[in-house]
């Protein structure tokens, strides 16, 4: 036989075992079918008993539906169990995928359930956060709280006494006073006395809230070019718990703060609308009050008035309390929002539609236009839509209004069963842009109310209206722009709030 005969027999010997060796490939045994899928099914058994743990954990959702999804994955395990074992390939085959689909399904379950009840548990707060800056003039030469040793301090005296002590001992140990006592220091009844003071050289550096900043670029030309803030120190106050009981009426009030970004900063609270619910008869009452109520703040303003959005400024048990004595009524929870939160909630639920009395152009970072009659706006168009003021004859009182039907959007929205296409989305978007001390019982028991009865809620709205406008003297602020509350139109406002609270459903 000659060389390349030979080279030919070798090569197609080892193609041919080659090609055998292919061709010998055995499937998976039925044996290992079933292995596997035994496996896969206990997997999907214990998943299947977390998200049954976490459907129950939430409270909110009523147990007909978490017996039924009981029944349900119970079933679903035992099919898969059943297709496994039969002595067929593609029915064991079968059993394996539908096995890995219900893991998938399940795992996103999960995570849903374990993202809301997460940010439920984030969200909830009781207590307040204040930020109190030392200033001083811009042209000193400290660049750090130590540099201030020895400087005579104004201090607004608007803090309590505990938090006065825990401010000086801070002061003391930044700076590395001997005690307190060296700490030189002069008080003034409100942030405008202390920032003059230290603009006219009586004092070498001023102590107020973090929150006065903007009220005093409003009444001190250039103030911020004329500062800088060496120090910043946070105040963590706890604030009052209150609790309703299971399905009793409540008032809520949603504190809109003219700030972008970090929730927990104290602010001027622009938005301040009341909503009064009643889960008996399923009506809420939204009652919006204009920012420039001239009104006092009690436990702040001892006597002296002052505009409602300054409340915010010390916190939203100082704006609880104003709208408390202003109305007459006991509010029982709040919920804290701002701009940021707006333009973020109405993204994620694909806008919403909303009816405007007016035809007009407003702005936030560029133009937005707004139709008479209904308008379907995305994020950024219904903050515009909220903040606008100056386009109306009725200014604030028609934002009041524009505010209400932005947030009665929402509500009608997220309360709907096209919800749960951008579930995820929503959660997204609420994740660290609310605070609120509403329990995350009281907020379980509603979703639980709402699910089982499945009926739409009945939407109010009212406005507070305006008593007169002009200049007046303000106690956080100076001389300001103000309007007065009408009597008539208050006393009216909370008549319908308690007829709304004290209503029971007909027999």
């Amino acid at each position: 036989m000659s060389t390349n005969e030979l080279k030919n027999s070798r090569m197609q010997k080892e193609k041919g075992r080659g090609s055998s060796g292919k061709n010998d490939r055995k499937p998976i045994s039925m044996s290992k079918l079933r292995s596997v899928g035994a496996i896969l099914s206990l997997l999907q058994a214990v998943i299947a008993a977390l998200l049954i743990y976490l459907l129950n954990g939430t409270g909110m959702i009523p147990w007909k539906y978490i017996m039924t999804a009981f029944a349900v994955l119970g079933c679903m395990v035992l099919a898969v169990i059943l297709l496994i074992n039969i002595r067929n390939r593609r029915a064991r085959i079968a059993g394996i995928a539908l096995s890995i689909l219900m893991i998938i399904v399940q795992l996103v379950g999960c995570n849903y359930l374990y993202r809301t009840m997460n940010l439920l548990r984030n969200s909830e707060s009781s207590y307040k956060t204040d930020y109190l800056d030392l200033v001083v003039r811009s042209d000193d030469s400290a660049q750090e709280i130590a540099d201030t040793a020895g400087y005579q301090l104004g201090i607004v005296d608007d803090l309590s006494r505990d938090e006065k002590d825990t401010l000086l001992e801070t002061l003391r140990r930044e700076t590395r006073e001997k005690s307190t006592e060296d700490i030189e220091y002069k008080t003034y009844s409100s942030a405008l006395e202390a920032a003059q003071a230290l603009l006219d050289g009586e004092v070498d550096a001023a102590v107020y809230r973090e929150a006065y900043g903007s009220v005093l670029e409003e009444v001190i030309d250039s103030y911020e070019e004329k500062v800088r803030v060496v120090w910043n120190y946070e105040v963590r106050t706890e604030m009052e718990y209150e609790s309703v009981e299971p399905g009793e009426p409540f008032h809520l009030l949603i504190s809109g703060i003219d700030v972008k970004g970090d929730i927990s900063q104290a602010s001027r609270s622009d938005v301040n609308i009341i909503v009064t619910i009643n889960p008996k008869t399923k009506k809420i009452l939204m009652t919006t009050t204009p920012r420039d109520y001239y009104v006092e703040i009690p436990e702040v303003s001892y006597g002296q008035r002052d505009k409602l959005t300054h409340a915010g400024i010390y916190g939203e048990d100082a704006s609880i309390r104003t709208l408390e004595n202003l109305y007459g009524i006991d509010i029982s929870y709040y919920v804290r929002v701002n701009f940021t939160t707006l333009i973020d909630i109405v993204d994620a639920i694909d806008g919403v539609d909303v009816w405007s009395d007016y035809d007009f152009d407003c702005f936030t970072d560029d133009k937005v236009h707004i139709n008479q009659g209904w308008n379907h706006l995305n994020g950024r168009e219904a903050l515009a839509f909220c903040r606008e003021r100056y386009s109306f004859p009725d200014g604030d009182n028609q934002r009041g209004k524009d505010q209400e039907a932005v947030l009665k959007a929402i509500i009608e929205k997220v309360t709907s069963p096209a919800l749960i296409v951008n579930a995820s989305a929503l959660l997204d978007s609420m994740s660290g842009s609310f605070q609120t001390d509403l329990p995350e019982t009281k907020i379980a028991e509603l979703i639980n109310q709402q699910l089982s009865e499945g009926t739409d809620w009945v939407i109010l709205r009212q406005a507070a209206e305006s008593g007169g406008g002009g200049m007046e003297y303000t106690y956080s602020g100076g001389v300001a722009s103000v309007t007065w509350p009408d009597e008539y139109s208050v006393k009216k406002n909370t008549a319908r709030m308690r007829i709304i609270l004290d209503e029971r459903p007909q027999e």
